[in-house]
């Protein structure tokens, strides 16, 4: 895995507990509204990305495609992980701005 800045706030994020991961888990943030961004890994399921992309457009939280299961599990120091939610508003905002300048 390389090293960049978003995989660098994402263990920030985990560290200050404020990131939940899992499909479960990540599914009931967003229903709750505590989830202010979702990752889903580019390898995950088909199922599990459509599942993750009409959660969120309904509930109007940003979700994007990044990584892999094994690259996310590996910033927040968990195994192989598909999905995962960031809780904090300020940390998901640095993360979104440098996911969009990545895409750039």
């Amino acid at each position: 895995m390389k090293p960049n800045k978003i995989y660098s706030l994402l263990g920030i994020a985990m560290r200050g507990r404020n990131v939940v991961s899992g499909e479960f888990a990540t599914e009931s943030a967003v229903k709750d509204g505590s989830a202010m961004l979702v990752l889903v890994a580019k390898d995950a399921s088909d199922n599990t990305k459509k599942l993750f992309n009409n959660k969120c457009s309904f509930y109007e939280v940003p979700c994007f495609e990044y990584g892999t299961k094994e690259e996310l599990g590996h910033a927040i120091g968990k195994e192989l992980r598909s999905s995962l939610a960031v809780t904090d508003l300020g940390l998901a905002d640095a993360i979104i701005a440098k996911l969009e300048e990545s895409q750039n």
